[in-house]
């Protein structure tokens, strides 16, 4: 049995350590402030700066980057910090425009293996996300999730959802693996321009993917500190802690690591 500790230290940027793996997730560092354009007329503005500062956060081994062409889960902290970590996993034209010496890109269902020293090997697989309404993907461009095994691992693997809404793909994902841990993205973002469409999940759809996927853990993230992020961590809680998932859901404090066992 293997004990993971994770710290969500804002948006959907979350460490994740696991016998003697670091983890990082969509690295974003930058202060608040900026407006950052998504394309196609979409803008937002930081809200809320991070958790740990990047001087605080220690090595890391491993960053898995949902995708690199928004601000919002890859800024300007983000990407320098890049260069001092061995290996990123991401989409595979964020390969292409990636310019870190050991960038891997991954298409849904692909998988990679990754070891260290003294510590377990670990497979990442590549899990479908599509980040809007059907149709979008080549405006929003190539997103992934992730699914994280390794040896000890008892209770289902540990998926990271990536931006994306509720799909046939992220469904597809409790058919193919027993989900032990889902760190969930939620926000349930929303531009004016494009009206009532939407571009990740809401609690709502939380609530519905996790009856399906029926993991130990729920840990949502990616709801606070953008002004695009439509549905924050109170709307959010009120909808899944009174829900028959309620007991399933783990609410991090930002900052502080939390043990889970997987």
């Amino acid at each position: 049995m293997s004990r993971v500790a994770i710290t969500h230290i804002g948006g959907p940027t979350v460490l994740i350590e696991v016998d003697g793996w670091r983890i990082l997730t969509d690295p974003t560092f930058d202060p608040p402030g900026e407006h950052w354009h998504f394309g196609w007329g979409a803008t937002s503005r930081k809200l809320t700066g991070p958790a740990i500062a990047l001087a605080d956060l220690g090595p890391i081994d491993l960053v898995l980057l949902s995708h690199d062409h928004h601000g919002d889960n890859l800024d300007h902290a983000g990407r320098e910090m890049l260069s001092q970590v061995s290996k990123v996993v991401t989409t595979v034209p964020g390969k292409r425009r990636l310019s870190h010496r050991d960038v891997v890109g991954l298409a849904p269902w692909d998988k990679v293996e990754s070891t260290k020293a003294g510590a377990p090997n670990l497979e990442i697989v590549a899990t479908p996300a599509r980040h809007g309404p059907p149709g979008s993907g080549p405006i929003v461009g190539a997103v992934i999730g992730f699914a994280l095994r390794w040896e000890g691992q008892e209770n289902g693997v540990l998926w990271i959802s990536g931006d994306t809404v509720l799909f046939d793909g992220v469904r597809e994902v409790g058919q193919r693996f027993n989900v032990g841990t889902a760190v969930f993205h939620l926000g349930g973002v929303r531009f004016p321009i494009s009206g009532p469409f939407r571009y990740t999940m809401t609690a709502q759809d939380a609530v519905e993917l996790g009856q399906q996927l029926k993991p130990q853990t729920i840990v949502p993230v990616h709801y606070e500190g953008w002004k695009h992020f439509r549905q924050d961590r109170s709307a959010a809680r009120e909808v899944l802690d009174h829900s028959e998932l309620g007991n399933s859901v783990l609410w991090l404090e930002p900052g502080m690591p939390t043990e889970l066992t997987v």
